[in-house]
């Protein structure tokens, strides 16, 4: 527990990038289930899907830049 604390303050948006990524990673997976992807269209979805939250991320950094400024 103290690792991942000190990853945590160490660098926090890209823990939260992966945690965001994982979680959203499996919402599309199982949206997306029976929809009949082919492997490399799978690849692309979850790829988007990795720099889709890491956009979110860095947005909602844009706040914390803010403040503490």
């Amino acid at each position: 527990m103290a690792q991942l604390r000190k990853l945590w303050n160490a660098h926090p948006q890209l823990v939260s990038w992966f945690i965001l990524a994982v979680g959203m990673v499996i919402i599309v997976v199982v949206a997306a289930w029976r929809v009949g992807f082919q492997p490399g269209q799978w690849a692309a979805l979850i790829a988007a899907t990795v720099a889709l939250a890491g956009l979110c991320v860095w947005i909602v950094s844009w706040e914390d830049r803010e403040a503490e400024e």
